[in-house]
């Protein structure tokens, strides 16, 4: 018997007129796990719908006991067919029994099968059933043959669709038992609350139809489907939003690659070989990709996932003809976007005056669309799971993007509830307008320069519009992290000068490329570490590929012609490394100069200081310094050996306990004594309670987000800053594991508003 992987287009022929035979759907189940097993040469085959949302029945079996047809059943993630259910993934195993997700049930007669490969068969996305193949002798399945498996159960999922096995309501009994819990938690992604009526952002889409028997019509098809996708990504391209922002023009640069390339389209017409409809090889080919993906564990990768995703969406959409988002509508007021995902260019396509809010299915903190969410001052919450399948069109929605809580349909006193939280939250980010053109000057006279931190052309938005003196921040690496390529210097060059330019005199510090760790790159390899953030990053790499830094340092150079340059070196672990790498500055100005090539007029040069081991060296960096800019995050990180990003640890080591303030008054103390400007740049400087804790340490530069400008500045100018150096002095000799609670004791007895 041939296997499969040689003969698809004969295996899917049959397929295709078991589908359109007469008889019942049982009868047609029957006979495709029959075909199945035949073709792959697989002593079982049997086949498993979802029933109530929760419990897996087998509806179809050869080689098992027929008597078990209806009666074997297993709740998602029982077993190796509920595991595969729960994950949504293929499982192939050469010996099942010894899974520890493994479980025996005796009515099967499957004790004398070893060997399994299972697929989920998926209905918009989600999980509504299983197929599984078994053998007696220990074998691992081929790629092919599990790419055979997944088609016939993209097939089969037509038979839940049509409503001719069970009734497909059933598949959502779940869904609608947790509607009537009205409050979801998902994660914040931006910060805000708004309240409205839920709009999709795209229609949904779902394949009905997946077997054709004219190849060329539907090569035709795709071939028109990918030339209209080419010329949306165009027109989202020029978009007056877009052009302007050179980060989102470099997301579509990416997006334009995926959808001409060649490979895409060739591994999709080859599935349309196979008999698949257009529509059918599309997802196939991006559930192939997803399965791949989702295995990998860099951050980055994974993100381009979501990338994949909408454009195989967008592609559909065209075949399907199903064209264009909520944006090119007739919005109503308040408007509560709903979304799988999306990207940043579709968000800015939306009427800012009407969209208030927005929740993701999926997506994730450092997704593109999240940072233009911040920076636009838009609520979102993301990563709400299939909740949001729960929400119809135009119900009323709650979005607290403080807490990561959605509410749909809510009851009228938590509505109520709400609506006064949102007015007194607008009320008070009114006040912290009005407090743009006012100096961050405390009650006692003292001065208090409130930078911002950014990373894109839209951030600098944020800088004009909290009124900061300028970007203590500047962090480059989002332009490299979006680019399949190394930015060549001309490009780089042009997006730092339009930094400078929309900072409109005001100074930004650039801080030079900080990637690897958590923020890979796709034209640089890089190996597995065991602990990233500790690895191969920032520094470390522009000493091993020079080039890059070279190449960075001549862009700002050529940005700057004329204006002043601030930049800074991440990552410094000790004085020589600080010294080659102004070593690699110092190149380039001689090389500008010997071209007679403009330079700044004035060039700053500072370091982040994020290794505790910098701490001991600072009698020595600091006469070499213009500046020095204190990394909190990483510093705190490394401080307390404690990885931020775990959230086992979230909240156990707090930044305002004695020794993490001793150790910073340390720092602060010996720039003082040098005369060296030291601003703090991380997280806790933009919460009150903390930016009071820093001040009382002698911090007077803060580098903070933009949507913590208004909130420090109302903290500093209620404060009697000599009254709480006073007291914070009489605390760092404590024990304490942490000064927050009577910090903010302090600040309520003296009237400090935090």
């Amino acid at each position: 018997m041939t296997p499969v992987s040689n003969a698809p287009r004969q295996l899917l022929r049959r397929l295709h007129r078991i589908m359109a035979g007469a008889g019942s759907a049982e009868q047609r189940l029957t006979e495709v796990v029959r075909l199945v097993a035949s073709n792959m040469i697989a002593e079982v085959c049997s086949v498993y719908f979802m029933r109530g949302g929760e419990i897996l029945e087998l509806f179809a079996t050869e080689g098992l006991k027929e008597s078990a047809v209806h009666n074997t059943r297993l709740r998602a993630g029982e077993g190796l067919v509920g595991h595969i259910a729960a994950t949504g993934l293929p499982l192939n195993l050469s010996n099942a029994q010894k899974h520890p997700k493994f479980v025996y049930r005796a009515e099967t007669g499957e004790e004398i099968y070893h060997s399994l490969m299972g697929v989920p068969i998926l209905r918009a996305g989600k999980v509504v059933g299983v197929l599984v193949i078994q053998n007696k002798t220990q074998r691992q399945y081929m790629q092919e043959e599990k790419e055979s498996l997944q088609t016939v159960a993209m097939v089969m999922a037509e038979l839940v669709a049509s409503g001719d096995l069970f009734d497909p309501l059933e598949l959502q009994e779940a869904t609608l038992e947790r509607a009537a819990t009205s409050r979801f938690e998902g994660v914040v992604f931006a910060e805000g609350m708004a309240e409205g009526v839920a709009i999709f952002h795209e229609p949904k889409i779902e394949v009905i139809k997946h077997l054709t028997d004219n190849i060329p019509q539907e090569k035709t098809r795709l071939a028109a489907a990918l030339m209209a996708l080419q010329e949306q990504i165009e027109e989202m391209m020029s978009a007056e939003d877009v052009r302007h922002q050179g980060e989102h023009q470099e997301i579509l640069d990416v997006y334009m690659l995926f959808a001409k390339d060649k490979g895409w389209k060739s591994k999709i017409e080859a599935i349309i070989d196979t008999g698949l409809t257009a529509e059918a090889a599309v997802e196939k080919v991006q559930l192939n990709n997803r399965a791949r993906m989702q295995k990998m564990t860099d951050p980055y990768l994974r993100e381009r996932l979501s990338d994949l995703d909408d454009l195989a969406n967008r592609l559909n959409r065209h075949l399907m003809g199903i064209v264009g988002t909520a944006a090119s509508e007739n919005l109503p007021d308040k408007v509560i976007l709903i979304a799988q995902n999306m990207g940043p260019a579709d968000l800015l396509d939306y009427d800012r005056e009407k969209l208030c809010g927005v929740i993701l299915q999926d997506g994730s903190q450092t997704a593109h669309v999240s940072i233009v969410a911040r920076a636009l001052g838009i609520p979102m919450v993301g990563q709400v799971g299939e909740a949001v399948l729960t929400v119809a069109e135009s119900e009323r929605v709650i979005v607290n993007g403080v807490e990561g809580i959605v509410y749909f349909s809510p009851p009228t006193e938590v509505l109520q509830s709400y609506q006064e939280s949102i007015e007194s939250r607008n009320a008070m980010l009114a006040e912290y307008d009005a407090l743009r053109d006012l100096p961050a000057k405390t009650l006692d006279g003292v001065d208090v320069e409130l930078l911002v931190n950014a990373g894109l052309s839209i951030d600098i938005e944020g800088l004009k519009r909290t009124g900061a003196t300028g970007v203590g921040l500047f962090r480059t690496e989002f332009q490299f992290m979006v680019s399949a390529s190394l930015p060549r210097v001309g490009p780089q060059a042009e997006f730092y000068r339009e930094i400078l330019e929309s900072a409109d005199g005001k100074p930004v510090v650039f801080r030079t490329l900080d990637i690897g760790g958590d923020k890979p790159v796709s034209f640089l390899k890089r190996d597995d570490e065991a602990n990233p953030a500790l690895g191969w990053r920032a520094i470390r790499i522009a000493f091993d590929r020079p080039a890059l830094l070279r190449y960075q340092v001549r862009a700002l150079l050529k940005a700057a012609e004329g204006r002043e340059l601030s930049i800074m070196f991440p990552m410094i672990s000790d004085v020589s490394e600080f010294k080659m790498a102004r070593e690699i500055l110092d190149k380039e100005i001689t090389r500008q100069k010997k071209r007679n090539s403009p330079l700044p007029k004035k060039i700053r040069v500072g370091t982040m200081l994020e290794v505790p081991a910098l701490i001991w060296q600072l009698d020595n960096l600091l006469p070499l310094l213009d500046f020095i800019s204190i990394g909190s995050n990483d510093l705190m990180q490394f401080f307390f050996a404690c990885d931020r990003e775990n959230p086992k640890l979230a909240g156990r080591y707090d930044p305002i306990s004695p020794p993490a303030l001793k150790m910073l008054k340390s720092i602060v103390d010996k720039c003082n004594d040098y005369k060296v400007p030291i601003t703090l740049c991380g997280e806790i400087g933009g919460k009150p309670v903390t930016a009071l804790a820093l001040l009382a340490i002698g911090f007077r530069r803060l580098s903070i987000a933009p949507a913590s400008v208004g909130p420090v500045k109302m903290m500093i100018r209620s404060l009697d800053l000599a009254g709480v150096e006073d007291y914070m002095a009489g605390l760092l000799s404590r024990s304490d594991h942490s000064l927050r609670g009577l910090l903010i004791a302090f600040a309520k007895d003296h009237g400090i508003k935090i």
